[in-house]
């Protein structure tokens, strides 16, 4: 058999480290918003490149505290993807706003730069887009849209810690950066954990003040917000996983190039890394025109797949009410053809070998 992810072997990677982690917080007696807190966003913050991060509950808060700090609310638009999370989507209705969704481009699955334009109206505020599974979108063309139509852009790179644009770390070029640090990701609490990055003082002094209730001081509520606070336990397994995200990603992507060298010349389409990126493969996502069939034919040799994403936001019931007249027509085509092979830091070479061959002799 070989599992879709294992997240035990991480763990016993970082074992001894992370218990001496949490006996440190569970010594200390402080458990929320303390130095534990303080230390990993000043070490995230140096990772990504960026003056400030602020921990908060998810990925999903994070997106959505970033927007709300910006000012996104009622009767305002957002530019995003329909091939994403639902959180992505989410975030924008939270604050009031409407999610306008672009297509996305058939190779890397990131949001489709040239059809931004015209979609933008006198109500859009700010473009989100999202570095699906680790591989980033065109920053440089993004923000100088951005620029142009004085638009905010928030990066959803939830799927992308550590990735680069140009050899700039992504989160790092809008007005803000948002990060998920739930189990699977590259950066994976033993929970759910999120931050926003910005060099914006102003802004990450708001998504502060928002993450906790609004106070300004104790008892002194300044906004009506939410509760949304990192733990010092998360904070503290996060700041041990952290020393070991580069070699973690760097074996992510020497997998994904045993998955292309064994899969060259099948009918299976392989992901692409643009010249511009680095991808750092927090899914590994192929395309056949018979997925499901290669999928039951997977299942039954043991070896376990999923689909990012079956079902596009757009087409979800709870959004009915944004769908608009523009067709999707890369992102619905991506929804029926895509397939998530199992790769992750502590897979083996030989279980890359044998999800290979059972492709190679049922679906190819």
């Amino acid at each position: 058999m070989v599992p879709f992810i294992d997240l035990r072997r991480e763990y016993e990677e970082v074992r001894s480290d992370v218990a001496s982690a949490i006996s440190r917080v569970l010594d200390s007696g402080w458990f929320v918003l303390g130095n534990e807190v303080t230390q990993f966003e000043q070490a995230f913050a140096d990772y990504v490149a960026t003056k400030y991060a602020v921990g908060v509950n998810s990925g999903s808060d994070a997106l959505f505290l970033a927007l709300k700090a910006l000012g996104i609310g009622r009767t305002d638009e957002v530019i995003t993807v329909s091939h994403t999370v639902v959180s992505t989507a989410d975030a924008i209705v939270r604050c009031g706003a409407k999610p306008v969704f672009v297509d996305i481009t058939p190779d890397t699955y990131c949001i489709d730069v040239a059809r931004i334009e015209e979609r933008i109206t006198e109500r859009t505020k700010a473009i989100l887009p999202v570095h699906i599974y680790g591989h980033p979108a065109e920053l440089d063309r993004i923000t100088k849209l951005a620029k142009q139509y004085d638009l905010f852009v928030v990066e959803d790179a939830c799927q992308a810690h550590g990735a680069e644009y140009k050899g700039k770390k992504v989160g790092s070029f809008g007005d803000a950066g948002c990060f998920s640090f739930y189990p699977t990701k590259n950066l994976g609490s033993y929970g759910d954990g999120g931050m926003v990055v910005t060099d914006n003082k102003d802004l990450a002094k708001k998504v502060e003040l928002l993450r906790n209730y609004g106070q300004s001081r104790k008892y002194y509520h300044d906004e009506v917000a939410v509760n949304s606070r990192l733990d010092e336990l998360q904070a503290a397994v996060l700041g041990v996983k952290l020393s070991h995200l580069n070699e973690w990603n760097e074996r992510r992507r020497r997998l994904a190039g045993l998955y292309v060298e064994l899969l060259d010349g099948t009918n299976v389409t392989l992901p692409v890394e643009k010249g511009y990126a680095k991808h750092v493969y927090h899914l590994f996502v192929v395309r056949l025109p018979q997925r499901d069939v290669c999928q039951r034919s997977l299942q039954k040799a043991g070896i376990q797949t999923q689909i990012h994403y079956p079902i596009p936001v757009h087409k979800q019931k709870a959004y009915a009410w944004v769908a608009n007249a523009t067709k999707l027509e890369e992102t619905e085509v991506a929804c029926d053809q895509i397939l998530s092979l199992p790769l992750y830091p502590c897979l083996t070479r030989d279980e890359v070998a044998e999800v290979a061959g059972v492709m190679k002799r049922a679906c190819c």
